[in-house]
């Protein structure tokens, strides 16, 4: 049965999938993120889904602080801009790597979009395997669709607030959702390598309810903890 399960989820990998799902029957279990701030305790929270979270990885010799430093190279790579690659992986807060990556010259938006899903989803296999309680959490969020609420972003978020009632409805998102997907792809992956602790071993709730960002600690805003006052961006907002 959980076997079936995961297999239908692993066929979910658009908002489209996910909508015919829903009208086939499906009983879809979200989970919504946004922002990247530890909590202040220290456990993984849902915040380590996000692309600015710091959780360093390297990858044939070279360190990415971020999977958006990741993002960011490999747009540089695909483009063949070697200077902006190079800013890239200089940057020292992911809203600095972001900023070189919007400067990749040569950019083709086409091109961009045939390749973008699958660069996250590599970067985001490579971070999450790099750190056991990152990939501990990961596998622990079970056949959950991972969810960006993010009300700036309608590209790699939903556009909507996780507070907000259409969240939970896939046919009113705003609506992309790509990092979610791109998430739910790594997951797949890293699911094949080595089996996922229980939700229960992870701390993940065991009733398929779980707490959106309101009142549950998780934070609320994209603020980078060691950069405040820098005047650098606060949010998350699409990449491009």
């Amino acid at each position: 049965m959980v076997a079936a399960r995961l297999a239908c989820m692993a066929k979910i990998d658009s908002v489209e999938a996910l909508i015919r799902a829903v009208q086939a029957g499906a009983r879809i279990r979200y989970l919504h993120f946004w922002g990247h701030r530890p909590r202040p305790d220290g456990q993984v929270s849902a915040s380590c889904l996000s692309q600015w979270w710091p959780a360093p990885f390297v990858v044939d010799g070279v360190e990415y602080p971020t999977a958006e430093h990741w993002m960011m190279a490999a747009k540089a790579r695909l483009f063949g801009d070697a200077e902006a690659e190079r800013a890239v992986l200089a940057a020292g807060h992911p809203a600095e790597a972001k900023k070189a990556g919007r400067l990749v010259r040569g950019f083709d938006e086409t091109t961009w979009e045939r390749e973008r899903l699958g660069i996250v989803t590599q970067g985001s296999v490579h971070k999450f395997a790099a750190a056991p309680e990152l990939r501990d959490f990961l596998l622990a969020t079970g056949d959950r669709v991972l969810v960006e609420a993010s009300p700036l972003d309608r590209v790699w978020g939903i556009g909507l607030a996780a507070t907000d009632a259409a969240a939970e409805d896939p046919g009113r998102w705003r609506r992309l959702n790509l990092l979610g997907f791109a998430l739910m792809a790594a997951r797949n992956q890293l699911q094949s390598d080595a089996p996922g602790p229980t939700q229960r071993s992870a701390g993940l709730p065991t009733d398929g309810i779980w707490p959106t960002c309101t009142g549950t600690g998780l934070p609320t805003d994209g603020t980078w903890p060691t950069r405040t006052g820098t005047g650098l961006p606060t949010d998350e907002t699409r990449p491009t």
